[in-house]
């Protein structure tokens, strides 16, 4: 959510970034709304006041105290019509407010959708096989790792049993990744990832990403990512100045019915409902160059670990039309996958400015006593278990065995999963 003083005094500048980001969005519809909320809102201060000084005198009142009570009851009828009028045109306020975009930074490139996010590096060389490589279906099939037949008969479409050396490769990562980003000054938290709709709000996640989120009967929400709890944590809160940044590493089971993606990335494990994932999260200062700063950290933080695994990698930076609402600049990591040929993404870096935290009101005070919203950023760590599509179909052998990389073999026991 942005200032609405920011947004009448920038609207042609809040039309660009809709146009940037491919949203339909219109700033002249909500400047209209804000002007009547601004004069019905001006009525309502004057009845209050006359209403305040009408009791006044009633009660020093005489002789005229009657006819001084006959006039208060026009008043405050009056005022009890002007409250109503602007309960609703608060709603319709409040609606526009959160469908507000973001101004994207000048940096991000122009494109409609992912297709034309802009590689800024690559690293590692595209493994190549002398023999016709398997994809991870078929590796993880044969090698007992992974069930998708009663994967479905449990959960339905996208459904998936991870079983032996899987669940075992997939702690083993976690316990890599808990250790590197503990290492760069992350503070581990387990949240809850049932929440209640605020949170999802003040995150950017509704109102318009509501067909992927999981709901339970009693109006709470299943989240998707562990940002989302980790975001409402300090809602409300004034945080000590000497605290920033904080550094929260979340990691917590995420749902998405992935409803807008019914058939795309269907087979194996690419687009889950349900995965776990370790997610960065950061709380700094309202200041541009130390988001910038600690955007480059957090997705720095997700190549080093790419690299540490060995896996061939590329970093791109997100077009306009790739950008969620809240987003002003984001990178992408993505991970080699042999055998589709192809780069599948395995983390998101955003920043946001004070996007999520005016919405969820988390402040702090500066040097001199002024309070300001804090800037917030978030990053996936490493999800599984997308992390061992690219894992297993990297670091396969000839018999159909996968090697373990090195730097997971102490976690994992063992340097080779082989069949039997």
């Amino acid at each position: 959510m942005l200032d609405i003083k920011f947004i009448r005094e920038n609207k042609d500048l809040i039309a660009s970034a809709a146009k940037k980001k491919h949203i339909t969005f219109d700033v002249e519809a909500l400047l209209a709304v804000d002007d009547k909320r601004r004069k019905i809102t001006a009525l309502a201060e004057e009845k209050r006041a006359a209403q305040n000084a009408a009791s006044a005198k009633i009660a020093n009142a005489g002789a005229d105290r009657a006819k001084l009570i006959e006039e208060m009851k026009v008043v405050k009828s009056d005022l009890e019509k002007n409250e109503e009028e602007l309960k609703e045109i608060m709603k319709e306020w409040q609606t526009l407010m959160l469908a507000v975009p973001n101004i994207p930074d000048m940096s991000v490139p122009e494109g409609v959708s992912d297709a034309e996010n802009v590689e800024i590096k690559s690293w590692g060389e595209k493994t190549k096989f002398d023999f016709e490589p398997k994809d991870h279906v078929q590796l993880m099939t044969d090698l007992g790792m992974v069930d998708f037949e009663r994967g479905s008969k449990v959960h339905g479409f996208r459904g998936y049993f991870l079983t032996g050396d899987a669940v075992r490769l997939s702690f083993a990562i976690w316990n890599l990744a808990l250790e590197f980003f503990s290492s760069k000054n992350f503070q581990p938290i387990l949240p809850p990832i049932v929440v209640r709709k605020i949170n999802l709000f003040g995150s950017g996640y509704l109102p318009q990403g509501e067909e992927d989120l999981y709901k339970t009967q009693d109006g709470d929400y299943l989240a998707g990512t562990a940002e989302v709890p980790i975001m409402g944590y300090h809602a409300d809160e004034v945080l000590p100045a000497e605290s920033l940044p904080m550094r929260y590493l979340g990691f917590s089971p995420c749902y998405r019915r992935e409803a807008g993606a019914h058939g795309k990335d269907v087979r194996g494990l690419i687009r889950v409902n349900e995965f776990y994932k370790f997610e960065q999260v950061v709380l700094c200062e309202a200041n541009h160059e130390t988001s910038v700063k600690l955007h480059d950290e957090v997705n720095r933080n997700v190549e080093e670990f790419i690299e540490m695994l060995g896996i061939p990698y590329h970093t791109v930076v997100n077009c306009g039309g790739d950008l969620g609402l809240g987003q002003v600049k984001k990178y992408d990591v993505e991970l080699w996958v042999p055998k589709e040929g192809k780069y599948r993404e395995i983390s998101s870096a955003s920043y946001f400015h004070d996007f999520q935290t005016r919405r969820l009101n988390i402040r702090y005070r500066d040097e001199d006593g002024t309070l300001k919203y804090v800037h917030s950023l978030n990053s996936t760590a490493i999800p599984t278990p997308r992390i061992l599509v690219s894992l297993v179909e990297n670091f396969q052998e000839k018999d159909g065995s996968i090697r373990i990389p090195d730097v997971l073999v102490k976690y994992f026991g063992k340097n080779k999963i082989t069949k039997g």
